[in-house]
């Protein structure tokens, strides 16, 4: 079983993306695939989250299993809302419109409070 898995880690096909797809991309410099660094990537981007425990390994690979960011735990949704309610709290959240045409809106604030 574990030479199948190995054969299986060793991957060396590409598939280019068709051209119209390539066309609209954000991105349009491939260099950005070409890191050299993988954990060191990703612990870089991870840093711009809020940690509640910082994790203590970016990678822990034991194929075909792996554990990102062992140790480390942190609040999805503090992320995601709480810790931008001081500089973007009064951006729309949510737009309701009701049946009869009424329609309310809804800062992140108030959504928070």
């Amino acid at each position: 079983m574990a030479n199948e898995i190995d054969a299986l880690l060793q991957e060396h096909r590409t598939f280019a993306p068709p051209e119209e797809f390539r066309r609209t991309a954000n991105v349009k410099d491939e260099s950005v695939y070409e890191v050299k660094d993988r954990e060191k990537y990703w612990a870089d981007w991870a840093e711009q989250l809020d940690w509640k425990t910082k994790w203590s390994k970016v990678l822990d690979w034991n194929p075909p299993y792996a554990k990102w960011f062992v140790g480390g735990t942190l609040n999805a949704s503090y992320n995601c809302l709480d810790r931008h309610l001081a500089t973007r709290g009064d951006k729309l959240a949510v737009i309701w419109e009701g049946e009869r045409g009424d329609v309310r809106t809804f800062p992140s604030s108030q959504l928070h409070a």
